[in-house]
């Protein structure tokens, strides 16, 4: 197909392009992810890769020369590349190549090649779309794997056949899943079932790499399709082995309990749809996962998950560590909305005292509204009346939390009375007796006893100490 985009390359970096590809006669062409997001209309795209007949070093070096303000060229002898930041982009120069693999590695025997052997060892269709740089073709889309129709199609397909493809970079079976996540995609047949085959070559992906298509997956509009093809196709025992344990609905003496494998998908997607944090995200993937641990059957109340919250907290450092992620505020944050998950719904069940309520935010402290999202995309009954009545329920803690932080001042809790002051008050030294004081102070303010006020708070210190067979000093 020689159709022209003109359109495509109309910003003034392609220009400059153009004539240091002339005037080091060599062949240069935009590849990639820049061409498919033009083509699909998804907004400007920051990255571009260029491929060269030739050396992409020299490409970026002369581009460079011919820039504004000659920015620096950041080259990577081993990879063969060249990178340039120029104003909002990343320009990625690479020579054209053609790649063999061996079959404990991912990694690649390079070669030199054509455009044509270039196009042949990207990972899909619709990313080996290339459009010319040259100055007589200036404009010009190749496009030899037929990855316009692809695109028309909505179909993820691979230019080689797709057990060659997966086999040789497992990586790019995460790709392909997250591609048809994010742009809502088929995978074709014979892709898909070459995923399935090859499913244990994920083995040979760093957790990192699998992670950063896992964080793409959950960041986009309707996780749950991501989710979905990767344990249809096999990947996510591989991956996520506790959010597998979670399928299935086991019955005893007529007692079922839910699916808490598609609860969780549904309940992904729902939060999907309030916030773009990618933490809390994960909070509602992983909010479940101690259930399978937890499950037991008792004759007189069916199925419970007691304490699941508890266990679930424990998987989550466990799972963040096996999977090489960061086992900082992050992990402790997921680790938090995991533990405190089932609490709003305690409370929205019963009738809402102030001391349940000064609790939850004492506890939830700044993500307390984080909770309260997760919690809200928990509802997933098909139930309309349940679902108004569940709704309606946490409308209702949400008042009542505004209403007694208002009054109370418990979010992030600093106590009216120091450990100093106790220490003063009463002639002590460091001492249990100071902690008893201060935890007995907190107690009090929670459950409404005093107010969140140091008057009140000094009153009952004395009392306090007093009883504890302390004597003021003055």
């Amino acid at each position: 197909m020689q159709e022209n985009y003109k359109n495509a390359l109309k910003d003034s970096i392609f220009t400059i392009l153009s004539q240091a590809t002339e005037e080091l006669a060599l062949e240069s062409y935009v590849i990639g992810g820049y061409v498919r997001d033009f083509l699909l209309q998804r907004g400007s795209h920051k990255d571009i890769d260029i491929v060269a007949i030739g050396s992409g070093i020299e490409l970026a070096k002369k581009v460079a020369s011919l820039l504004p303000n000659n920015p620096q060229v950041s080259v990577f002898k081993n990879f063969g590349t060249a990178m340039i930041k120029y104003k909002n982009l990343e320009l990625e120069f690479v020579g054209a190549r053609k790649e063999s693999y061996h079959a404990d590695s991912r990694k690649p025997v390079v070669e030199n090649g054509s455009l044509e052997d270039d196009q042949k060892r990207r990972d899909f269709t619709i990313n080996a779309l290339a459009i010319s740089l040259n100055k007589k073709t200036f404009g010009n889309l190749l496009d030899p794997f037929k990855g316009v129709e692809n695109l028309n199609e909505k179909i993820i397909k691979t230019p080689l056949e797709p057990g060659i493809t997966y086999s040789d970079d497992p990586l790019r079976m995460m790709r392909a899943i997250r591609f048809a996540t994010q742009l809502n995609f088929t995978i074709e047949k014979n892709s898909l079932d070459a995923i399935a085959e090859n499913k244990e070559r994920i083995k040979i992906i760093s957790k990192e790499r699998i992670v950063e298509e896992l964080h793409k997956i959950l960041a986009s509009k309707k996780p749950s399709i991501g989710l979905t093809l990767l344990h249809k196709t096999g990947l996510l025992p591989y991956i996520l082995p506790e959010l597998v344990a979670l399928q299935g609905i086991e019955e005893i003496e007529g007692q079922k309990h839910k699916d808490n494998f598609w609860h969780t998908l549904e309940v992904v997607d729902n939060i999907a749809k309030t916030t773009e944090n990618l933490w809390l995200r994960w909070a509602a993937l992983l909010h479940d996962i101690g259930k399978a641990p937890t499950k037991k059957f008792h004759k007189k109340i069916g199925w419970t998950f007691h304490g699941h919250e508890f266990v679930g907290s424990k998987m989550v450092y466990k799972l963040f560590k096996r999977l090489r992620m960061p086992l900082n505020d992050k992990m402790k944050f997921v680790q938090k909305i995991v533990l405190m998950s089932s609490r709003p719904i305690v409370i929205s069940e019963d009738f809402v005292t102030d001391s349940a309520v000064r609790r939850l935010i004492f506890d939830a402290g700044d993500h307390i509204e984080d909770l309260m999202t997760l919690c809200e995309a928990d509802i997933t009954t098909k139930n309309t009346k349940k679902q108004k009545k569940y709704k309606n329920n946490f409308k209702i803690v949400r008042q009542k939390i505004v209403e007694v932080e208002e009054r109370d001042k418990v979010r992030n809790f600093q106590p009216p009375i120091s450990g100093e002051e106790i220490m003063t008050t009463f002639g002590l030294k460091p001492s249990k007796e100071i902690g008893i004081i201060k935890d007995a102070i907190k107690e009090a303010i929670l459950e409404g006893k005093i107010a969140n006020n140091y008057k009140e708070a000094y009153e009952f210190m004395i009392n306090k100490g007093k009883k504890l067979g302390l004597s003021l000093t003055k």
